[in-house]
């Protein structure tokens, strides 16, 4: 998987990686057009974006000739965001041979704390 091959839900969501490197993943995603009823960022739409950027981090930790499922998601849902631009962080717990474990903190245009995730993947054969 490449970093800028994202999925047709991520395209919908407005969801841009920004950097990355094996130890650092740093996504985008507007909260225009991702809100919920009320005008906040939609939690589900958080959840697919540290889901996004976690399975990007668990599929270049993998390499070639491997696949990557998530198997757990744990999202914290700290304060609202209304406008503007989330940013996604993400950094390793643990990486192992089948197992990954990230923590994804994710940040408004004024960097306060809006969701804090961790999420867990299991690295496949491809095609398994």
């Amino acid at each position: 998987m490449r970093p800028d091959s994202l999925s047709p839900l991520d395209d919908k969501l407005g969801i841009r990686i920004t950097d990355y490197d094996p130890d650092r993943l740093v996504a985008t995603m507007p909260v225009a057009g991702n809100e919920q009823p009320f005008g906040l960022l939609h939690g589900g739409a958080t959840c697919a974006l540290v889901e996004t950027i976690g399975s990007v981090a668990a599929a270049i930790g993998a390499g070639p000739g491997k696949q990557v499922v998530g198997i757990e998601l744990n999202a914290s849902y700290l304060r609202a965001a209304t406008s503007g631009t989330v940013t996604a962080v993400c950094t390793p717990v643990r990486r192992g041979r089948t197992l990954s474990t990230f923590l994804i903190e994710v940040t408004d245009d004024a960097g306060r704390p809006t969701a804090t995730a961790r999420l867990t993947c299991m690295t496949l054969n491809a095609g398994t």
